[in-house]
């Protein structure tokens, strides 16, 4: 069984940044990639960010050259450093990582999600 907790999310105006990480734990035996997600309100779940075991990144259009995504392996931790930030960035964001279980079994495992509100 493998978990994801996520942390940062919170209330930033405009043009600010937030930093979020999320990291897994359990029966891990390697991850394959990580990537995060985000749901606003009345809209379906949109991929925002993946990035690859050997560091190839992919970005949804509406935040390119304002997020980041970046990982630490050895902590098996994912991030996502929001720069820039506007309103309709305002969602519930979820990482996600595909990993590979000590049973010998790929996972696609979910955070419970940080909320993440741009205002005024």
């Amino acid at each position: 069984q493998v978990q994801l907790v996520e942390s940062g999310g919170g209330l930033v105006q405009p043009g600010g940044s937030l930093r979020l990480s999320c990291a897994a734990s359990g029966s891990i035996f390697s991850i394959n990639t990580m990537g995060w997600y985000r749901q606003a309100p009345g809209k379906e779940r949109e991929l925002v960010a993946t990035i690859g075991s050997g560091g190839r990144t992919n970005y949804a259009d509406s935040v390119k050259g304002r997020f980041t995504i970046s990982s630490y392996n050895a902590k098996n931790t994912v991030y996502l450093q929001m720069n820039s930030l506007k309103p309709n960035d305002t969602a519930v964001y979820f990482c996600k990582m595909r990993i590979a279980t000590t049973s010998g079994l790929w996972e696609d495992a979910w955070g419970q999600g940080t909320l993440v509100t741009v205002s005024s």
